[in-house]
């Protein structure tokens, strides 16, 4: 049986048709960053922005994720990002259940095939669907949780902070924490 190749997994995202999201996408975004990153991110589905570049979180969000990951002493190209949905929900609504399921082979294979030592989950969905809970964000942000892939790690969606900026301390926070668990040499103890 073969085994595809990232390269392989990246083209199967770029031309999926397993979900009606197929349909309606310019461009499938399957994730981008380093092949040996230590840390993968990720969020929620590509919004408009991604959705036209086929690149993660290139749009408002993406803008200041960047601001959060330099905060953190990392750039893009040392970390992997990606989504739990690989296309665009019309109007940037809520993936369904049967669309992140139709994408949960796709980053089960980056999870697999990457080995991230922690996995940063930024909003609800991404932290249900890995950590298989329906606590919410705002409970369990800044907190480690096992993953049979390593560990996750809870943060809001960077696109939180352009609703409700208030939550931009608590981001701030969540990876400065990520910063000085990078600084002592592990990626954040449990």
């Amino acid at each position: 049986m073969h085994v595809p190749s990232f390269d392989e997994m990246e083209e199967k995202v770029r031309y999926c048709t397993c979900c009606r999201l197929s349909s309606g996408r310019t461009h499938a975004v399957p994730g981008a960053g380093s092949r040996r990153a230590r840390i993968m991110l990720v969020g929620e589905a590509p919004g408009r922005e991604e959705d036209l570049s086929g690149l993660p979180f290139v749009g408002a969000a993406g803008k200041f994720l960047d601001r959060l990951l330099a905060a953190a002493g990392l750039s893009r190209e040392a970390v992997y990002i990606t989504n739990i949905v690989k296309c665009r929900p019309p109007a940037n609504r809520n993936p369904q259940l049967e669309e992140m399921e139709a994408c949960g082979p796709y980053l089960a294979y980056q999870l697999r095939a990457l080995a991230p030592e922690l996995i940063v989950t930024m909003g609800n969905f991404a932290f249900r669907r890995l950590a298989g809970s329906a606590e919410g964000i705002s409970r369990v942000h800044g907190r480690i949780f096992p993953h049979p892939c390593g560990r996750l790690y809870a943060v809001y969606h960077p696109a939180a902070v352009l609703y409700n900026p208030k939550l931009k301390q608590v981001m701030e926070e969540d990876f400065s924490r990520l910063a000085r668990g990078l600084g002592e040499g592990s990626v954040l103890s449990a």
